[in-house]
């Protein structure tokens, strides 16, 4: 078996946008624009790190100079508050009470001061935003049991999700916060698969939701997507479930700390990768968010 022979590390400047792949610089307005192309754009995060909200706020103001008719969705906000966000947008609460509405410590639990830039953007902007993530109780009953096992009315308006591929799971198997090691047990491996497919599918699925409500006779609006990047790296996750669903005019922009990028000439993490700056540690999570029927589930 030949091993490859991994090109060298090339240096990759604070404030400047890199190509995964090669590991050339990537000029900053051409890619907006390019990105301004698109049906969806997904702004991977890593959901403790201040500075990840901070530049997606800059890259998706720049793309609505670019193209107003935006639409914003967010992993944090399951699909049940859909009107509460647009209670927010629409000017009728004030944001005490769209946190305690939008139930934020209970489905989310991170510091909400390092998220409301982007939510404050969206109501000054009127720019609607998507609750894309489906209730707890999905996730855990689809992991246990699978999809053939939930009765539709209960799937949250989701469709099965399509076949995670071999890279798929090697992928999760090394990757950070969701790791499952290649050594775990093959049916932990699966129902950890099906509940990360799930999160996947519901994303996917309430994003395509939304541009399907738009009337026909109006521009599509381009729909950013602040999600974990894990469901998005290497076209893995949410572009892969996107693609089944029919929307392939997509793209993946995420963000690196490191002074130096290793090129990965035989895949494609995402379309570019922004180096950031680390101002301040990572945030605490106040409260781990509530499966208000996880007992239910576990008697089922």
């Amino acid at each position: 078996m030949t091993e490859t022979i991994k090109p060298p590390s090339v240096a990759h400047p604070r404030a400047t946008w890199i190509d995964p792949v090669s590991g050339k610089i990537l000029p900053f307005k051409p890619l907006m624009q390019e990105m301004a192309t698109k049906s969806v754009v997904m702004l991977g995060e890593t959901h403790d790190i201040a500075e990840i909200h901070r530049w997606q706020l800059h890259v998706a103001a720049t793309l609505y100079a670019l193209r107003p008719n935006m639409m914003m969705g967010f992993e944090m906000f399951p699909r049940r508050l859909q009107p509460v966000l647009d209670e927010w947008v629409d000017g009728r609460l004030d944001t005490e009470t769209f946190l305690k509405k939008s139930e934020w410590l209970d489905v989310w639990g991170f510091p909400s001061e390092i998220y409301l830039p982007l939510f404050h953007f969206c109501r000054q902007q009127k720019i609607r935003m998507l609750a894309l993530n489906c209730y707890r109780e999905l996730v855990s009953r689809v992991g246990k049991r699978g999809w053939n096992a939930i009765p539709e009315a209960e799937r949250d308006g989701l469709t099965p999700a399509a076949p995670a591929t071999r890279a798929y799971y090697a992928h999760l198997a090394s990757y950070g916060n969701h790791r499952k090691p290649d050594s775990t047990p093959a049916s932990d491996r699966e129902r950890f698969m099906r509940a990360m497919q799930t999160w996947d599918r519901a994303f996917a699925c309430n994003m395509v939701h939304a541009l399907h409500e738009i009337p026909s006779i109006a521009p599509k609006p381009i729909v950013i997507g602040i999600i974990g990047r894990g469901h998005l790296e290497y076209g893995h996750g949410t572009p892969y479930q996107l693609a089944d669903l029919g929307i392939t005019d997509t793209a993946v922009l995420l963000t690196s700390d490191k002074p130096e990028w290793q090129p990965e000439p035989d895949r494609k993490m995402a379309d570019a990768i922004f180096r950031i700056d680390m101002p301040e540690p990572r945030a605490t999570r106040i409260a781990m968010p509530e499966n208000r029927e996880s007992k239910k589930a576990q008697n089922e």
